[in-house]
């Protein structure tokens, strides 16, 4: 067994850090807390994931200004990097939509300060956090924790512009940045799945964003502007996701259960287009988060061609060194923050343009009306240098997710064990549509299954005590260097589990992210919490 896990509660997984993006929390009765939203314990992390809670760097900034402006102590600030995004913050809370924690617009105000570079920041009551912090979540597009830091060692150049005139200061762009770029443009053509391509990507087709979410809202926002039409959510997808088509645009559907609604997915893109309406997009993930479950890109190809349609996947989870859907996809977006970046110190994401598909030059135009590159300069060169190897660490990651998924499967099929199911691509029935975009193997990397995999457990008291008796971090995230469990679906929807149970997400699943341990010690790990979850059972009896 591999040593004991130190790791202080609230923080950071090993070397943690400053800008690490994890936080350990041990002990079922705390994540209960989380669950609880128990303020007391979300003020003792000591870390925290930068989209769910700003950064100590982002907080010390925004204290610092609020100093400089001599605001009251009620106020609270939140800081972006563009006037966009400031703007669509206000937007959001001001909206009628927000029913009862709506913000009336005398209490919320944007003002735009210098440094190095230009802060735009929005100004609210303390009291009205939970609407505006809704927007910081899922959205994405706050200031990173490294920009921040760069600011606090220039917050002697602070001022407040006043008016239009001022022009911003000018930071030129870091050679990571384009780095980045080709090594994505490099990796979604090799080994390519299907006929040859008429076109090839060019760096200038990978669009960079600070978060996952960014990419994801940026491109959400851009259509809205364009077209302001409907969308569609195919398959269950990670919660922030759903959130950001519920709260942004008209018409959105959710199509929980993916593949088994196909018809039912034609049925609705007819009617649509009946009522004089057009679906402006299909949003899914390949494959989706935290289930598993791959969707039909094939058959989702083919009915966003009939109906006028975009296709946008989300390859995250299988990952673009072991699944090419760039033959389908109008868009591909990816959370770089995960296994490409792998070391959970920074985030980011890319939103790349099939340059073969028949929308290209329709979305190339609207990409350079509407983006800004938000990605900082101290996160792209921390980006870039993480990535360097990715396709080393991804073999990894791959192998010891197989491992522990066949390890487990043992386990679900002992009658006398209390593991009941394994969610993963290999044993989930939409299997073979992973395998139609998985990449031929090559001589230096044969693709696999990605590194996110859940299992179930048949009562909350074994899984429970799984929690508090293995040896590995609890936290969100994934694709990161070391193992990382979660309760996502008891600590996500721990407040709602009742709505999200038709669509079999289940209090007692727990989502694994493996990392780059040796693998026969990180079964030892779990086999530890096993043993404690079994013998919950002999309690019963």
């Amino acid at each position: 067994m591999s040593a004991k896990i130190e790791t202080e509660f609230g923080r950071a997984i090993p070397p943690a850090p400053r800008h690490a993006i994890t936080f350990h929390l041990p002990l079922w009765s705390n994540l209960l807390r989380f669950v609880a939203r128990d303020q007391e314990l979300l003020g003792q992390l000591k870390s925290v994931y930068p989209r769910m809670m700003m950064n100590k760097d982002v907080k010390n900034l925004a204290a610092a200004i609020l100093k400089h402006m001599e605001a009251a102590e009620n106020q609270i600030l939140f800081i972006f990097a563009s006037s966009s995004s400031a703007a669509e913050c206000v937007e959001f809370a001001i909206n009628p939509k927000r029913g009862e924690n709506v913000v009336p617009p005398e209490e919320i105000s944007i003002r735009v300060f210098d440094i190095h570079v230009r802060l735009h920041t929005v100004l609210f009551p303390a009291a009205r956090y939970p609407t505006l912090n809704s927007f910081w979540q899922n959205a994405g597009t706050g200031i990173s924790s490294r920009l921040a830091e760069e600011c606090l060692d220039r917050i002697n150049l602070l001022h407040q512009v006043i008016g239009d005139s001022t022009p911003p200061p000018k930071v030129e762009q870091s050679p990571a940045h384009g780095q980045i770029q080709e090594r994505i443009a490099g990796l979604l053509e090799r080994a390519p799945v299907g006929p040859s391509r008429e076109a090839k990507v060019s760096p200038e087709d990978v669009y960079l964003f600070k978060t996952g979410m960014a990419a994801i809202y940026g491109l959400h926002r851009y259509l809205l502007k364009k077209q302001n039409g409907g969308s569609v959510l195919f398959g269950y997808a990670f919660h922030s996701t759903l959130h950001v088509f519920d709260d942004f645009g008209p018409n959105f559907r959710l199509f929980a259960l993916g593949n088994e609604q196909l018809n039912e997915l034609e049925n609705y893109l007819t009617s649509e287009i009946e009522e004089g309406r057009k679906v402006q997009a299909i949003w899914t993930e390949f494959p989706a988060n935290p289930l598993l479950v791959t969707p039909n890109l094939g058959r989702l190809r083919k009915l966003a061609n009939k109906y006028g349609s975009l296709l946008i996947v989300d390859d995250t989870i299988g990952s673009f060194c072991n699944v090419d859907v760039l033959g389908v996809a109008d868009v591909v977006i990816t959370s770089l923050t995960k296994s490409f970046s792998g070391y959970a110190d920074v985030m980011a994401a890319s939103a790349v343009l099939n340059p073969s598909g028949s929308r290209y030059t329709e979305l190339k135009s609207m990409y350079q009306e509407f983006y800004r590159n938000d990605l900082a300069n101290p996160d792209a060169v921390a980006l870039e240098h993480n990535s360097r190897d990715y396709l080393a660490r991804s073999k990894i990651l791959n192998s010891n997710t197989l491992r522990l998924v066949e390890y487990l499967q043992t386990k679900a099929a002992d009658p006398t064990s209390t593991v009941s199911k394994v969610y993963y691509t290999t044993t989930s029935p939409s299997l073979p549509y992973y395998k139609e975009r998985m990449r031929p193997a090559t001589a230096d990397f044969t693709p696999g299954y990605g590194c996110l995999f859940s299992f179930e457990f048949d009562t909350l008291d074994a899984m429970a005590a799984f929690y508090d008796n293995a040896n590995v971090h609890f936290s969100p995230h994934l694709g990161a260097h070391w193992t990382l469990a979660l309760s996502y679906v008891k600590g996500i929807y721990g407040q709602d589990l009742a709505a999200v149970k038709p669509y079999g997400l289940k209090e007692t699943q727990m989502r694994i992210a493996p990392g780059l341990e040796d693998i026969e010690l990180l079964i030892k790990d779990f086999e530890k919490g096993l043993v404690a979850a079994d013998a919950t059972r002999v309690k019963e009896t």
